[in-house]
Formats: structure tokens, sequence, C-alpha cells
């Protein structure tokens, strides 16, 4: 408990300093590897040096070094300011199952024969940990995603490799259930604070508590060097391709890869759209950390647990004393409370990327992180749903400026969802702004140096989402809303996800023109001018999209 309270101490001391993790905690590997790698995440560290923000006496300033924006940095896929934006794929989240064997072979080389022709830049895939490592410790079997990667490569497609190292199963679009691996199950049985937890008592098995990350709970390793040997091992398995055709690897943060907790899980029915969702920090591990920083501030009452009045999963925020208009959230302790709770979540990913950029650093690949795009209740002072996800952002606090500042420090790209998402399409009572979020999240990857990528959050295939998204992605917008200026785009977008009804025909017909104004970088949609070419395509194509729709369906 002493190491813990420690840590915890150091990570929320002056209520707001992000704690920095280095790679002293690596065994499974020789001396010198490991000093490689601890050089590059510190190389990658100083990257924010000239184009950072600094925090100054409690407000963030921008470093005034002699320039505005930060210039342009080359990446695998950058197409520079007036260039376009290349757009990757999400294969299913089953193109490999539970045997570690390749699925439906024959409709992935027809859908990736037809994404090509589309003119895709790539494919998306999850590289599940409760797969390759199935069968016990540092027992890797990549057999299967030698195999689909090979099948990509051979289409002349490029890879973004995900690590996946939490449970598929119970979030939206899952379309298949991937434990967490065996070995890891059978430590949380026997230690049910591994796992994340809401105060009714309830376990999470999607994804290991952060309270955890640098304990050796699992047989002699902490869950970071889990992380980071299974990285190591992807990376010298796959060693001859990355940089060419990996190009890029996403590290996973949390539930569903991103970094965020557990908060809003739609398994067993806990929670639905659009509910607040609840705290998650009450496995023992957390308790102890948050009760630790309490006694440091000589407020021991504030470390007994989380917020009383926080309600429940499926409330909204005036439904409760803490997230009302003038809640609980705005007072001493909900202050503290939520920076703890978020300064937490940001040494967890602090310590993950530090690990991710040592390993891959000098491979060729770039390396990337996902944040959830937490929407709804956006409007409100208090932003109840991004509060409990681990984002302490307000009407009056930028709590993603300093989420984008921890990826700067090692140079990692922040990939956002949702950017497919209007306003005016979601519930108006539950005051959801998506594009207002999006050009948040925007602005604080410009002003911490760091490229932008995109995702759709909810598999969309008509127009007028393709539309959102090409406008989007030019970045064109600052605080005060959409702009006329030049700013560089996203550097890659993924669309959510290849399957049967990308492939149905109408779907295809949009899908294509949409491709094609991305890689352009098209600011207009002259969709009725490109009519006769996209149904030239579809004509083409159509007895190999048919094949690929027919296969995926069965």
């Amino acid at each position: 408990m002493a190491a813990i309270a420690c840590l915890s101490s150091s990570a929320v001391a002056a209520l707001g300093v992000s704690q920095r993790i280095g790679l002293g905690f690596e065994c499974s590997s020789s001396q010198q590897q490991q000093q490689t790698e601890a050089s590059c995440s510190n190389r990658s560290s100083s990257f924010v040096l000239q184009k950072s923000w600094q925090r100054c006496g409690g407000r963030d300033q921008q470093r005034q070094d002699g320039g505005g924006e930060y210039p342009f940095l080359e990446t695998p896929t950058s197409r520079g300011t007036s260039g376009g934006v290349p757009v990757f794929v999400m294969l299913p989240l089953d193109s490999v199952n539970m045997n570690n064997t390749l699925n439906r072979r024959r409709a992935l080389n027809a859908s990736l024969m037809a994404l090509k022709s589309a003119g895709v830049e790539g494919v998306m895939l999850d590289v599940w940990w409760g797969i390759v490592e199935r069968d016990g410790p540092r027992i890797y079997n990549w057999s299967a995603y030698k195999e689909l990667i090979d099948l990509v490569r051979s289409h002349g497609l490029k890879v973004q490799a995900v690590m996946s190292f939490h449970k598929c199963g119970g979030n939206v679009g899952d379309s298949c259930t991937v434990p967490l691996p065996p070995w890891v199950m059978e430590e949380v049985e026997r230690n049910p604070d591994l796992v994340y937890t809401d105060k009714a008592g309830r376990r999470n098995p999607e994804y290991l508590s952060l309270g955890c990350d640098t304990l050796p709970v699992l047989k002699g390793r902490s869950p970071v060097q889990v992380y980071t040997d299974f990285m190591r091992s992807f990376r010298d398995t796959f060693a001859n391709l990355l940089g060419d055709v990996i190009i890029e690897i996403q590290c996973g943060l949390g539930p569903a890869g991103e970094l965020r907790y557990p908060s809003y899980p739609e398994s067993e029915g806990k929670w639905r759209f659009p509910g607040i969702g609840e705290f998650q920090c009450y496995d023992k591990y957390m308790l102890a950390s948050l009760k630790a920083n309490a006694h440091a501030l000589g407020k021991p009452h504030w470390g007994l647990g989380g917020p009383h009045d926080a309600g429940h999963y499926n409330q909204w925020p005036e439904d409760t004393s803490f997230f009302s208009r003038d809640g609980s959230w705005k007072s001493d302790y909900g202050q503290f409370f939520m920076e703890w709770y978020s300064e937490m979540l940001l040494a967890h990913g602090e310590r993950v990327l530090a690990a991710a950029t040592g390993v891959f650093c000098g491979t060729g690949a770039i390396v990337s992180g996902k944040v959830a795009g937490i929407h709804w209740h956006y409007g409100t002072r208090s932003h109840a749903a991004e509060l409990t996800a681990g984002y302490y952002n307000t009407r009056t606090r930028d709590g993603y400026a300093p989420i984008a500042q921890m990826f700067a420090k090692h140079g990692v790209t922040l990939n956002f969802t949702c950017i497919e998402m209007r306003d005016f399409e979601q519930p108006s009572d539950a005051l959801c702004c998506p594009e207002s979020l999006v050009r948040q999240v925007a602005v604080a990857t410009r002003k911490a140096g760091i490229r932008m990528a995109g995702e759709n959050a909810l598999p969309r295939f008509d127009k007028y989402a393709h539309d959102q998204v090409v406008s989007k992605s030019r970045l064109r917008m600052n605080e005060m809303g959409d702009t006329d200026g030049e700013f560089e785009p996203m550097c890659a977008f993924t669309f959510l996800r290849m399957g049967e009804n990308l492939f149905y025909s109408e779907n295809w017909r949009q899908f294509v023109p949409f491709v094609r104004h991305m890689e352009e970088g098209r600011t207009f949609q002259p969709w009725e001018e490109e009519a006769h070419s996209a149904e030239t395509h579809v004509h083409a194509t159509g007895p190999l999209v048919q094949e690929a729709a027919s296969l995926m369906y069965h």
C-alpha cells in the first residue's frame, strides 16, 4: 500500500501536474534493449518542448517561441495543408476468431479487392490480447495475424494495427466476444479488485483497473509490463513490415481501446444512452490512492469514496446533487475528486504510451491513441458524462488540452470519434453537441502540436454523414467556430466498418465518391457531377462487390 500511496500522491501533487512515468519497470528483455526503448521514449517526450503549452500559475499558456501554428510534420499518411485525407476501413471485429484462425477468408479477399478499387488507403484491424496470448504468459501465437496482414499486403493496402488490451463484447457495435486471456481472468477471479468497480460493487472485466498498473499482479508482472511485452513481441514478429505495410500502431488505453474509464457499460443493461454513467473508482487500488491523496491534503474524509450524490448510470445531470447546474462538482471536494480521477487516467495513458513509443521507436510506424467522443450532456455546465469517463471538461475548464499535451510528450497522434455527427441529429433534450466537441478537441491538438485522426462513432452509409466527415476532416475551425482559415487536415480517417452493409449497392454508390473526395482534399461535394463516374465504377465492380456482400453475410 505504501507504493500505491507514493504513486498516487505524486500523480495528483499540486492538483493538476501530470505524473511523469518512465520505463524503469521493464523486466523481460535484455538491459541494452530496455535502454534503447527508454531512450526512444525520452526523445519522443522532448517532441513537445518547442510547441506545447506550459502550465503556469494554474493556467495553460501557449509557449512564445516565435511561431503560431505548429510546422508541417511528415507522417506516413500526411498530405500537407492542402492535401487529401487518406481513408482506412475497420475490418470486422472477428476477422480472427477465438481459435486463432482467419474468419471468412474468401469474403475478406473479395472485400479487400473492392476497397482497393475504391481508392481506400488501408484497413484497421484489432490485434486481440485475449487471442494472441491466450495460452499463457508470454506464449504468443501470431499465426492468424500473419496470414491476415499478408492478405492485406497482397492487395496493396496499408495496416493500422490496434493493440487491443480490452475485452470485446458489451459496447456499441460489438458483434462478437473476445475476453481477456484466460490466465488473466484466473487472476481476476482470485483478486476481483484487478478490474474496475462501481459504487455498488459491480465488477467490469472489460479492462484491468489502472489502479494496479505498476503492481506485479499478473504472475509477477505488472499490467503495463504485460502490455509492453505484448507490443515488443508484435514488433519483433512483424519487424520487416513496420513502417511499410504496418504504418500505424494504435495503442489500446482502456475500454473499447479508448483512454477513459468504463463509465457507460452497455453490458447487462447497466447503461443506456444518454445516461450520465458512474464513477469507476471503487476497487481497492483506486480507493487506496484516493485515500492517500486526501490524507496528503489534510482532508481524510474526502478519501472515503467517490461522490455520494453523483446518481446512477441512467440518470440525467439535473437528477443529481453533484452534476446539477450549481452542484457539488463545483465545490472544493468536487474539484479535488475530479482532479484526482482525471489525473489518474492521464498518468495511465502516459505510462502505456511511453511504453509504446519506446517499443516502436525507429520502426517507421507512428503511434496513436484513441479518445472517446462523449457528446451527450456537453451543453450542460458540468458535462456529467465526460466527468464520469475521466475527462475533467466543464463549461469553465478545458479537459482535452491536458490530454493533448500528454499525447504530445510522446509525439502520439490523437484519434477522435463522432466526426460524422451533426448537432441537430441528436436528442435535443440531452444537449448533445458533437460538433462543438470535435472543434474543442481539434483546437487542443493544434495547440499541443500533434496530429489528429478521426473515426465515425456509429455505422453510417448515407450522404449526409459522408458530407459531414469530408467537411470536418479539414479541421477548419477555431475556438469561435468554423473558419475559412487554412489548417492542416486530419492525418487519416478510419471508416466504421467493413461488412455486408457497406457493399449494398446504394451504400457502395455513396462510399466510392466519399473516398475520392477525402483523398483529393475537396472542401465541396459535387456529388451530381460525379454520379456518372461513381455509377461506372459501381457497375464495373458490381460482381466483386456482390460477392463480398454475400460472403460477408454467410
